[in-house]
C-alpha cells in the first residue's frame, strides 16, 4: 500500500475503540513484492460462504493477502486460520506462517497493518459489522444482504459515504456475463418498453428442532446473537457444530427474512439494474404469504408479493416462478439465471437445465450494443473489482447505496408479507405514507452492547 493511501487511512472519519496489538508481517513471506504494495486483508466470518465462495476467490489474487480471521467460534476461527496457511502454502511453494486469530471484530479492526476486510457473517450482522469497519478505515468486501432492517442499511450507507471508505456488496451476478448482458440489452431497449418483471426464487423448509441445548465450549454465542434478542442455543438456530452445511439461522426471522432477501438481493439488484432503478425503490407494494405454524424455523414459505414503480413499472416475486429475472417489455421478454440451475421436467421428474440467457425472439441476444448506446461497468470477477477499486478509489460496481436499494426493496416485499395489505412507500424519504404499523417494521431494537453506538465488546 503507497503512503498516500496509508495517510487517508489515518484521517478517516471515526475509529473503533477497540484492544488488540497490530501484526507486523515479515516481506519474506510475500517474496519479492513488500507488504506496502499489497492489500493486507482480514477475514471477518470463516464459515461455509467464507470457505466456499469469499477467500477462495481472494486467494487468486498476486496483490492481496489474507493475514488475520476472525469468528466467535474458536473451532472455527483455528480452521479459517488453517484454510488460509494451506492455500497460500500451495501458492507460494512454501509455508506460510501470518495469519494472525481473533475472535472479537473490534481487535481484529484495530490491526494498523489490515488494510480491508471480507465480512462473511450470518445477515443480522451485516450492517454493524461493516459501520464499525468503516469507521476504523478499512474498506470492505460485505456478503449480501446489506443489513437486517432498512434503518440499519441506511444507517450503514450513510457511514460508508461519510468515511469515503470503499465497499463492495456481494452481489456478484454484477460481475457474471450473462447477467451484464441481459441488462445491457434491457437498458438498450432491445425488447421495447420495460412494463413487468418476474423474480422467480428457491424456497427454505419448515421445521427445526426448539430443544434448548449447551452451549458448545469456545463458542461466544452472546456476542453471535449480537443485537438480536437473547434466546436459547440450539445447534438448528446457528450452525452445525462440525462441518459447514447450510446454517439453520438462514431460516429464522430473527436473524433475516429468508430467501426474500438471501438470493432475492442478488435478484432484485439484476432487476433494477435493467430498470434503471438501482437508487430508488417501489412505490407501492402489497401481497400474501404463508407462515410456518410449527418448529423452529419461521421464515416465509409460498408467497406471492407484487410492487409498482414510479416509472409505471410492475414486479412480481415468487417462487412458483423459475429461479432468475424475467424483464417483460412491448416487444418481447429476456430472461437470465446463473449457470447451475435447474428445473423438474414435466412428467419425467428428473432436473433438467435452465438456459442462462433466453429471449422471445433469440435474435435479441445477438444484437450488438452501439457505440452510442448505452455500456453498462464489466468486470471479470467481483472481488478482482473490488480490489481494483480499493487501489484506484473508484465506486466498485456494486456500492453501498445499490446494495441497500436492492435489500430494502426485498425488505418492503417482506413487510407486505408480514402486513398483508397494500403498502404506499415514499423511496425518497424511506419511510410508508400513513402507516405506523409498517413504519414501525422498518428498524429494529439494538441489544447491548452490539449496537452501533457501543464500539466494543469483550
Amino acid at each position: 500500500m503507497k503512503a498516500t493511501r496509508r495517510d487517508f487511512i489515518k484521517t478517516s472519519l471515526g475509529t473503533a475503540a477497540a484492544i488488540g496489538f497490530p501484526t507486523i508481517v515479515p516481506a519474506t513471506v510475500f517474496g519479492q513484492k513488500a507488504p506496502s504494495e499489497r492489500i493486507n486483508i482480514g477475514a471477518i466470518g470463516v464459515g461455509r460462504i467464507s470457505r466456499g465462495h469469499d477467500l477462495p476467490a481472494i486467494f487468486k489474487y498476486d496483490g492481496a493477502r489474507v493475514i488475520a480471521v476472525c469468528d466467535l467460534d474458536a473451532t472455527r476461527a483455528e480452521l479459517g486460520k488453517q484454510f488460509v496457511t494451506d492455500a497460500y502454502t500451495k501458492k507460494l511453494g512454501k509455508p506460510y506462517d501470518a495469519v494472525t486469530v481473533y475472535h472479537n471484530f473490534h481487535e481484529l479492526l484495530a490491526n494498523k497493518e489490515i488494510d480491508a476486510v471480507v465480512i462473511s457473517t450470518p445477515d443480522h450482522q451485516h450492517a454493524i459489522v461493516a459501520a464499525a469497519a468503516v469507521r476504523a478505515g478499512k474498506d470492505v468486501y460485505l456478503q449480501k444482504p446489506a443489513s437486517l432492517t432498512i434503518a440499519e442499511g441506511r444507517y450503514l450507507s450513510n457511514a460508508v459515504q461519510a468515511t469515503g471508505r470503499i465497499l463492495q456488496i456481494g452481489s456478484q451476478q454484477r460481475s457474471w456475463k450473462q447477467f451484464h448482458r441481459a441488462c445491457e440489452l434491457v437498458r438498450n431497449g432491445r425488447i421495447g418498453e420495460i412494463k413487468h418483471v418476474e423474480i422467480g426464487l428457491p424456497g427454505d423448509p419448515s421445521g427445526g428442532d426448539p430443544t434448548p441445548m449447551p452451549i458448545p465450549q469456545g463458542f461466544n454465542y452472546d456476542a453471535w446473537l449480537g443485537s438480536t434478542p437473547v434466546v436459547p442455543y440450539t445447534v438448528d438456530r446457528v450452525m452445525p457444530p462440525k462441518g459447514f452445511d447450510r446454517p439453520g439461522w438462514l431460516r429464522i426471522e430473527q436473524f433475516g427474512a429468508g430467501m426474500i432477501t438471501g438470493w432475492g438481493a442478488h435478484h432484485v439488484d439484476t432487476a433494477h439494474w435493467g430498470m434503471n432503478t438501482e437508487y430508488t425503490g417501489p412505490v407501492e407494494i402489497w401481497g400474501t404469504a404463508e407462515f410456518p405454524k410449527t418448529g423452529l424455523w419461521n421464515v416465509h414459505g409460498k408467497f406471492l408479493t407484487h410492487a409498482r414503480y414510479a416509472n409505471g413499472i410492475t414486479m412480481d416475486i415468487s417462487g412458483d416462478f423459475p429461479n432468475g429475472i424475467k424483464w417483460y417489455g412491448t416487444e418481447g421478454w429476456i430472461f437470465v439465471t446463473r449457470d447451475e440451475m435447474t428445473t423438474p421436467t414435466a412428467g419425467a421428474g428428473q432436473p433438467a437445465k435452465i438456459e442462462p440467457l433466453m429471449a422471445s425472439n433469440p435474435k435479441i441476444l445477438d444484437s450488438v450494443i452501439g457505440p452510442n448506446e448505452i455500456h453498462l461497468e464489466t468486470s471479470s470477477e467481483h472481488h478482482a473489482n473490488w480490489l481494483d477499486c480499493v487501489r484506484s478509489r473508484k465506486q466498485p460496481l456494486a456500492p453501498i447505496e445499490i446494495g441497500h436499494r436492492a435489500c430494502s426493496t426485498c425488505l418492503l416485499h417482506h413487510i407486505a408479507m408480514k402486513t398483508n395489505r397494500h403498502l404506499h412507500w415514499d423511496p425518497e424519504r424511506e419511510r410508508f405514507n400513513n402507516d405506523k404499523e409498517a413504519n414501525a417494521m422498518l428498524s429494529r431494537s439494538q441489544r447491548s452492547p452490539y449496537t452501533f453506538e457501543q464500539s466494543s465488546w469483550i
